[in-house]
């Protein structure tokens, strides 16, 4: 099977039915996503699939084949930041840190669909990922920070 990942191509041999989750982080070495639940309800395993956020956790491997996929990894790099992880940092979003990287990509995802959310679209986009450290007005905060410096560009 033949998959992109940040742009780097990979050709990995394993069950079409095993979780885009275990192939990226297990097979592949993709440390950024994480094991959350594993069944699609916190988003800490969130990527994007084409652009497009998607669970990892429930989402078959086989169902990625010649799609990009692109993780927290590939977002950005330390030399050029995406708006929302240099948002992320201005608002001291994390606290433990677990569920960010889920909730930066379901962000990115966000903003590329509304590049100017109201409350409530930031509030039902990213309902569907958990914090437990109750860090939503410093997310919903950023997420409005990125998508000011996204307008700029």
């Amino acid at each position: 099977m033949k998959l992109t990942v940040d742009g780097n191509p990979h050709d990995v041999d394993v069950e079409e039915d095993m979780p885009l989750l275990w192939l990226l982080r297990d097979e592949l070495g993709y440390k950024g996503v994480k094991y959350g639940c594993g069944v699609a309800q916190c988003g800490a395993c969130t990527v994007h699939l084409d652009g497009v956020a998607v669970r990892s956790c429930q989402t078959w491997a086989g169902d990625a084949e010649g799609a990009e996929i692109t993780t927290i990894e590939g977002l950005g790099t330390p030399d050029a930041l995406h708006a929302v992880q240099e948002a992320w940092i201005a608002h001291q979003v994390a606290q433990c840190g677990y569920c960010q990287s889920g909730q930066m990509m379901q962000a990115a995802s966000l903003l590329a669909e509304t590049p100017a959310p109201t409350d409530d679209q930031i509030d039902e986009a990213m309902s569907g990922n958990l914090c437990r450290c109750g860090t939503y007005p410093r997310i919903r905060a950023a997420v409005k920070t990125a998508a000011a410096k996204l307008s700029e560009v």
